[in-house]
């Protein structure tokens, strides 16, 4: 699924920035995950509404650690939702497909 193309820009205000700090991710640390070339991207079937679609992207930043990032996008921008370390099924996705 090709959602969009590069280069990316990223919504950050004070809804998202920092969320993701309780998982121990900075929010530079997520934006990586979107340039992985083995990225996995899915629809978020369970959290999309008519007014907002949602997306997990499965991917790894530039210290190799393997995110599970919820998105969407607003008016051409992605704006990072949550994002948290895999889980070792989620590995299995990201692995078996790339």
């Amino acid at each position: 699924m090709k959602i969009f193309r590069e280069p990316l820009e990223f919504q950050w205000d004070k809804g998202n920035i920092g969320k993701n700090l309780k998982h121990k991710i900075e929010d530079k640390e997520a934006e990586e995950s979107f340039f992985d070339k083995k990225r996995k991207i899915y629809k978020d079937k369970l959290h999309s509404t008519e007014k907002e679609e949602r997306f997990i992207l499965l991917g790894k930043t530039k210290k190799k650690r393997l995110l599970y990032t919820v998105f969407t996008m607003r008016v051409k921008k992605v704006r990072i939702i949550s994002s948290r370390n895999i889980n070792k099924k989620e590995v299995v996705m990201y692995e078996k497909e790339t």
